[in-house]
């Protein structure tokens, strides 16, 4: 094994995952409940779908203000950030589903989100779930040189604004998607030979990528062109959906990991971590507005990140239940349990955090 891997402790004293997995399988029996998806996901699945889908045919086919086709991609952009967190998100994981071709249907939805499954699947599934908040490791840490997220981050001096301009660049998550990211990860992940699963044939991989690409190009760009909307509408109206579900989707996503209370574990010589796997995503990991129901429905959960992180495998129209037995249980082991009651609460961890991190590390 190469020593730069990082290797989770294998100290089972505290026996808290044993016990956890043990309680939430209870759970599920006593209830006669499965893990996965039920009615209330596959509706939520219609209502993603149809925010983000039917602004696109309406625009196609009627004739409408400038500023109502704008506002219009908006809402096909929260509706984009909806079916990612809700649907693709649970079928990459499994868990949409108990029927495979369904979770790998579902999964595929990334693709009209202008991603890609295998890369999605490698950098999410297997590189940020496995080594979760571990630079050089975890890549939703890696911002490239522009945002330092972590304190073994390079510095430089423009980091001392990020708190500030930090914000107009998430929007720029699913964009990058479209044009360049999927290329470089693929080439990465490909000459690495890393895969979530069974290693496909990297022909195939590109192959599949390439004319995924094309599609997405001739659905979102030619043919609005080709049926008579101006081609600087076109654009813009892309750029500002992109922009609408990136915000969405990195805010999301930042708050459950790159905050105050949150540890960056740093390897030892030989790749150890401290904790067991289980452990490592409690002090890793934070939940944010666990009570409003409002951002548990829209979010898919992922205000519950302990429970993602613990339960990867089980849909998140569950979490809400869970959480009070991963709470319970890490309290009675004593481990941490980190958690904002408000989204605004986190949010201001969140840029405390940028703050933190960007002011000029002291010499040692």
């Amino acid at each position: 094994m190469n020593i730069n891997t990082p290797v989770f402790s294998k100290n089972d004293s505290i026996k808290f995952f044993r016990t956890l997995n043990k309680r939430v399988n209870e759970y599920f029996k006593e209830n006669n409940l499965k893990k996965t998806g039920n009615w209330k996901l596959h509706l939520k699945a219609i209502i993603m779908f149809t925010m983000f889908l039917a602004p696109y045919f309406l625009i196609l086919t009627l004739n409408m203000p400038v500023w109502v086709q704008l506002l219009l991609t908006v809402v096909m952009g929260v509706g984009m950030a909806g079916v990612g967190m809700n649907v693709m998100h649970d079928g990459n994981h499994g868990s949409y589903s108990s029927k495979s071709w369904l979770n790998q249907f579902m999964g595929g939805s990334i693709y009209v989100l202008a991603g890609n499954v295998y890369n999605w699947q490698v950098q999410h599934n297997v590189l940020h779930h496995t080594y979760t908040n571990i630079h050089g490791h975890d890549e939703d840490l890696d911002a490239g040189r522009i945002i330092r997220f972590t304190h073994s981050a390079k510095w430089r001096r423009f980091h001392k604004f990020q708190h500030y301009y930090s914000i107009f660049l998430y929007g720029l998550l699913t964009f990058n998607w479209a044009i360049t990211t999927d290329i470089k990860q693929m080439r990465r992940y490909i000459k690495k030979g890393l895969s979530y699963g069974k290693f496909q044939s990297p022909v195939k991989q590109w192959t599949v990528l390439v004319i995924t690409k094309l599609i997405y190009v001739i659905v979102w760009l030619a043919i609005p062109m080709i049926l008579g909307i101006t081609w600087w509408k076109v654009l813009i109206g892309f750029f500002v959906m992109h922009y609408t579900a990136g915000l969405i989707l990195s805010v999301v996503f930042q708050l459950a990991h790159v905050v105050e209370e949150t540890d960056n574990p740093i390897p030892g010589e030989n790749g150890e971590i401290e904790n067991t796997w289980a452990v490592h995503q409690l002090y890793t990991t934070a939940n944010f507005a666990p009570k409003n129901k409002i951002v548990n429905w829209f979010t898919g959960g992922l205000n519950h990140q302990i429970e993602h992180h613990i339960f990867p495998n089980i849909s998140h129209i569950h979490y809400g239940a869970i959480a009070k037995i991963v709470k319970q249980t890490a309290k009675e082991h004593n481990l941490p349990y980190h958690e904002f009651k408000t989204m605004r609460g986190a949010i201001a961890a969140h840029f405390r955090h940028l703050k933190e991190l960007g002011m000029k590390p002291a010499l040692n």
